[in-house]
């Protein structure tokens, strides 16, 4: 082969080595129940999770220490410097960028709630059980708890305790599942951005199954105690398929030296008890 002939074919090669996804085959369709409901989770006999790809933000942050993946953003998502906040809410979100995490409830196994959720390690797990008019939804790297969104029309109590997953209620709009989440507590982070919030939060949630690997997450964050006005972000999460969940022990009250550090201190292993 001559090197003028061999030369469009090492283009070729290149170029796919860099980009997989060029030359790949189309992502499968959209898997649904046989009642015709989107199917957020695994098609039956499969395995899978919604992980994020790198870093995600609920509003655009570039001066942020956890630069997030550009292709996880929404499109014309909210830019940080655009969220109404009041000026408290402002300074305490600047305050805890300032301490790189090292503030923040889930480094000490506190559970995440609200976008915060679908942040924590190793993914999310989508479980339906219509029979139960119920869908759960389990965070892998959180503190052995899950979320329940209860699908049989019923409305928000009128006492709620405040918790930090709150009360959701669902609905189906077309594939897109809908969720209203009151009765928050002010005991975690919104999103790793530090986005305070306080229990006048209430939360409305659109997940939209793309494609089969693609998750689009939208949430309206309506907080007159922390925003002047409404303000809606998301990003896009990865499916994960062959991934089930698995065993992640955080111990309350355990402390993660690499997140309240900055991940550059060594993990002492000199005592049985867990830093």
């Amino acid at each position: 082969m001559s090197v003028l002939t061999a030369l469009p074919v090492l283009m070729t090669t290149t170029v796919l080595a860099q980009n997989p996804q060029r030359g790949s085959a189309p992502p499968r369709p959209v898997p649904h129940w046989p009642d015709g409901r989107l199917n957020l989770g695994a098609p039956p006999g499969e395995k899978g999770v919604w992980t994020p790809t790198g870093i995600v933000q609920l509003a655009i942050n570039p001066k942020s220490v956890n630069p997030a993946n550009p292709n996880t953003h929404l499109p014309n998502n909210i830019k940080i410097e655009d969220v109404p906040f009041q000026p408290w809410a402002r300074a305490l979100h600047e305050a805890r960028e300032a301490a790189f995490e090292s503030d923040e409830p889930h480094t000490r196994c506190k559970i995440s709630g609200g976008p915060r959720q679908f942040i924590t390690p190793y993914g999310v797990e989508f479980v339906d059980l219509p029979e139960l008019n119920r869908i759960y939804i389990f965070d892998i790297g959180g503190p052995h708890t899950f979320r329940t969104i209860y699908m049989d029309g019923r409305p928000h109590p009128k006492d709620l305790e405040p918790s930090y997953y709150g009360h959701s209620v669902g609905r189906w709009e077309s594939d897109s599942l809908v969720v209203d989440t009151i009765g928050f507590n002010e005991k975690f982070w919104i999103d790793r951005e530090g986005s305070p919030h306080t229990e006048k939060l209430h939360l409305i949630e659109r997940f939209s199954r793309l494609d089969f690997n693609t998750l689009r997450y939208e949430a309206t964050v309506d907080d007159p105690g922390a925003y002047t006005a409404p303000w809606t972000g998301g990003f896009l999460l990865r499916w994960s398929a062959g991934t089930e969940l698995f065993e992640y022990v955080c111990q309350d009250n355990n402390r993660s030296l690499e997140g309240m550090v900055g991940g550059t201190q060594p993990v002492p292993r000199t005592s049985l008890i867990a830093p």
